[in-house]
């Protein structure tokens, strides 16, 4: 099996995470993250699930806004142009990786984001006639529903640009110039080309469909790569691989998740949407069940494989001394979703014992998360996303409240149930070799 996977799993697995715009992608979208935790911070304080709380924030009034509403404010400052972030930073990412300076790309890549995105927002008038206002960046198209857009505009301009460099099309300054001055310069000729570019396709794709590109992107390619990410099998597959692939010494989830953040992000971003517009999310209303907090918060709870259940196995019940300490040294981290010690003290890898159990309880968590919020038991989650630090059950009710932090816990008790038939083998073997070394140095003393 390890030759067959090493042979011909591992290297087209490999060959496409390593490709440049996977690099980009997976390297860009990390800097969304401050800005999108901020965000959350922002949207918890305004929107806390204690009524106490909501009560004491919406009665405190500033100027023509209560506090509630300038933490909204702020959450929408940071959180809602993710997108932004997202294509500024991947092609900032695609052309530094190529070996130029990035800057000026990254912001031709906002232009022509821009260029194509909406720039317009249709009302009503008070007698009800339409009144469309122009010359804007609507926040609809800044967050989640532009994110597919922005990923595919970011790596098309890093292509770009640096294809433009690579052929040596700029202007150059002769040598004294700061180089402040002469990276604007480089940066002209190709952000002429690219927008002139943009700007064409923008106008054929209006012709033809009587959209921006973004809408287009959007239509064609974001909501149906949203809708296969959303769905069960899609989850539970990723869930397998993630711990599959460790299973070979391979970090699964930073693989796995460097290919689908944009999907799961664009997921909860949409939730968020739904919510400041209806009050409520909801699966009627176009929510969406799988999101970045649902496999982060569940699928790789206390780490890859839920490992928790090992450490307090080896802490309460372990016979032999090398479970013991591993117990305790494991448990600490296991709280703050850490789990090393136990991945690298078992091992996990190549460890055909650990690795049924390792593969299994995440996808049994999978299971249970997903219609637990398909059958209403627990809400769709929306644009609160926390640390990956932050402890179980904490993080649970901070993303879903109540509900969510107890079917947390039940994941939780899962764990411990499915890890202990096994463990006790590994345990028994451990404490067989221990007694068998334990008498071997007997044997030496006596001689």
């Amino acid at each position: 099996m390890e030759e067959f996977v090493q042979k011909n799993i591992m290297p087209p697995v490999m060959k496409l995470v390593n490709t440049k715009a996977i690099q980009a992608m997976k390297d860009g979208m990390i800097y969304t993250i401050p800005l999108i935790i901020a965000g959350s911070i922002f949207l918890i304080l305004g929107q806390l699930p204690v009524q106490s709380w909501a009560d004491a924030v919406s009665s405190v009034q500033i100027g023509d806004m209560t506090l509630t509403d300038l933490f909204l404010k702020a959450n929408g400052s940071s959180f809602s142009i993710n997108a932004i972030i997202a294509v500024v930073a991947i092609a900032y990412m695609y052309i530094k990786n190529e070996g130029y300076e990035p800057l000026g790309g990254a912001f031709v890549a906002l232009a022509s984001f821009l260029m194509i995105s909406p720039a317009s927002v249709t009302g009503a008038t008070e007698s009800g006639e339409e009144l469309v206002i122009g010359n804007v960046i609507d926040k609809g198209w800044t967050g989640g529903k532009a994110m597919i857009g922005s990923i595919i505009v970011g790596l098309l301009v890093g292509l770009a640009y640096s294809a433009i460099l690579k052929k040596d099309i700029r202007i150059k300054m002769p040598a004294g110039v700061p180089e402040g001055v002469a990276n604007a310069f480089t940066a002209l000729i190709p952000a002429i080309l690219i927008l002139t570019c943009t700007m064409i396709i923008e106008g054929i794709i209006h012709i033809a469909s009587k959209q921006t590109g973004m809408e287009l992107i959007y239509t064609v390619i974001g909501a149906p790569l949203q809708g296969l990410a959303d769905s069960y099998p899609a989850i539970l597959i990723c869930s397998f691989l993630v711990h599959f692939l460790w299973f070979f010494g391979v970090h699964g989830a930073t693989l796995i998740s460097g290919i689908m953040t944009p999907m799961w992000t664009a997921n909860y971003m949409e939730n968020q949407a739904i919510f400041e517009a209806n009050g409520e999310v909801t699966r009627a209303l176009g929510g969406h069940i799988v999101t970045q907090q649902f496999y982060e918060n569940m699928i790789t709870i206390t780490g890859s494989g839920i490992t928790i259940g090992i450490a307090i196995y080896c802490l309460a019940f372990a016979k032999s001394a090398q479970y013991k300490a591993l117990g305790g040294i494991a448990i600490g981290p296991a709280c703050f979703n850490i789990n090393e010690p136990i991945i690298f003290g078992i091992p996990i890898v190549m460890n055909p014992i650990a690795a049924v159990p390792f593969m299994l309880v995440p996808m049994i968590s999978c299971t249970m998360e997903y219609f637990a919020i398909w059958s209403g038991l627990c809400p769709m989650y929306r644009g609160i996303y926390v640390p990956w630090t932050t402890p179980p059950i904490i993080s649970g009710f901070l993303i879903g409240g109540v509900r969510t932090a107890i079917l947390q816990a039940l994941v939780l008790v899962m764990s411990v149930v499915v890890y202990t038939p096994f463990m006790r083998m590994l345990d028994k073997q451990a404490l067989e070799n221990e007694q068998k070394a334990s008498a071997a140095d007997d044997d030496d003393d006596d001689w």
